[in-house]
């Protein structure tokens, strides 16, 4: 019997590019779902990126179709140490995530 409720598996997150523009800036395309789990590529390739020198991130969010607190780890991981990121066009749900974790 299989339970007919909610997929708890881990959504995909493809980075669908990943792209140096200038000597310290990355610029990565992402598509799919952010959540824990599926953030992993993303951190791995922003740890070598940060190992490799790179200080500023810009993220294309235009393709997700899902994230949580997932993708605010990885922000934060990322901003550590002086980091800077930028996020581009970010659709309603990134959007949304945004406005509740900066608060009132």
């Amino acid at each position: 019997m299989r339970d007919q409720g909610a997929d708890t598996a881990p959504g995909g997150i493809v980075v669908h590019s990943c792209t140096h523009v200038g000597t310290t800036t990355l610029l990565v395309r992402l598509t799919g779902e952010v959540d824990h789990y599926s953030a992993a590529p993303l951190r791995a390739i922003l740890a070598s990126a940060a190992t490799d020198g790179c200080t500023d991130l810009i993220l294309d969010c235009s393709r997700i179709t899902f994230c949580d607190s997932g993708l605010l780890a990885v922000l934060d991981q990322w901003s550590r140490l002086g980091r800077r990121y930028r996020i581009d066009a970010p659709p309603a749900v990134v959007l949304r995530l945004l406005r509740v974790a900066a608060g009132p």
